[in-house]
């Protein structure tokens, strides 16, 4: 692993499958009576968020309890940021505070990349979502899920997602889930179509190592995963569809559509979800949405991602026949 994790693209297909199978052991701790590894102990996560985030922050912050770091969340509102502090006095704040990790989400894309490679702080720096960039560990968790459902838990350990056909849908253009799963997805060997109308397509995707649909109807019977994305209001300043119903109408998922995915086919969505938007209630609580799993899984594979960053070579979960030393039993 390398030091930081800012982007999917930096990830080569050995770093991103080394990360799913170290998350697969992770996964294992959450069924045992104690769920916590000392694997961490002594060492200091800061979860710096200048944007609103529900199901990220908490899962870094479960992430780094359950490997028994210590953890501080930093929220701009209501801090000095408020006041007008810059991100390299914030920075070196918490480098005097001693943070070995310092997990970032920020509104201005780059501002991750900044925080590790100006040598404000000395720790590792991990892109929690910055702007309309990058969110790399969504993209972990994504591929992580579309394995364990399309190839198996076990049976997919050391495996890459090759020959899969993942179809995104949605908001790209406003979309750092939609870059991020597209780099890593195609490292992993499995083909992308990117389906949203023409103006929530990004300038330059004819780059991208994908595919592009202006129709949903034609690519969902050859699809063996389907991610609906967000209609991001927050970050829009025109209109760029005419109505919500006639986006529904076009780019939703209902019933009908999802009858059209192969039997094998999953729904996913990163949250949070706008139910009659682009996803109806019914496929939402569906058996095949697995929305759900992706957060717990989320879980795991940010534990994997703290552990190759700040962990030793030590194996990242005790065999349950030589139980981890905690503090209540030593």
């Amino acid at each position: 692993m390398k030091r930081h994790l800012i982007s999917a693209a930096d990830l080569t297909r050995d770093d991103a499958v080394l990360i799913l199978d170290t998350a697969e052991e992770m996964a294992r701790v959450a069924d045992r009576p104690i769920k916590k590894l000392p694997t961490l102990r002594g060492r200091t996560v800061v979860n710096l968020f200048f944007e609103d985030s529900t199901r990220t922050r908490i899962s870094f912050e479960a992430a780094a309890k359950r490997l028994s770091a210590d953890v501080i969340n930093f929220s701009a509102k209501g801090s000095s940021v408020s006041k007008g502090e810059s991100l390299k006095d914030t920075a070196l704040t918490l480098e005097a505070m001693g943070a070995d990790a310092v997990v970032i989400r920020h509104g201005a894309s780059g501002a991750p990349y900044r925080l590790a490679t100006s040598g404000w702080i000395d720790g590792a720096v991990v892109n929690a979502g910055d702007g309309t960039h990058e969110h790399p560990t969504q993209a972990l968790l994504d591929a992580f899920t579309m394995r364990r459902r399309l190839v198996g838990a076990d049976s997919g350990l050391g495996r890459d997602l090759e020959g899969r056909r993942i179809t995104i849908v949605g908001d790209i253009l406003h979309s750092r889930v939609a870059r991020s799963n597209v780099h890593l997805l195609n490292t992993l060997g499995a083909h992308v179509t990117l389906v949203a109308p023409p103006t929530l397509v990004p300038i330059g995707v004819e780059r991208w190592p994908c595919e592009v649909s202006y129709g949903l109807d034609e690519v969902l019977p050859k699809s063996d995963a389907v991610m609906m994305l967000r209609v991001q209001r927050e970050r829009m300043n025109a209109a760029y569809f005419p109505t919500e119903r006639e986006y529904s109408r076009r780019y939703g998922l209902d019933a009908d559509r999802m009858a059209r995915m192969p039997g094998h086919a999953v729904v996913m969505h990163p949250g949070p979800m706008v139910r009659g938007m682009e996803i109806t209630a019914e496929v939402a609580d569906s058996d095949r949405c697995t929305a759900v799993e992706q957060v717990a899984n989320g879980v795991s594979i940010r534990m994997a991602v703290l552990y190759l960053l700040l962990g030793g070579a030590e194996p990242a979960a005790p065999s349950p026949a030589a139980p981890a030393r905690t503090e209540e039993n030593q």
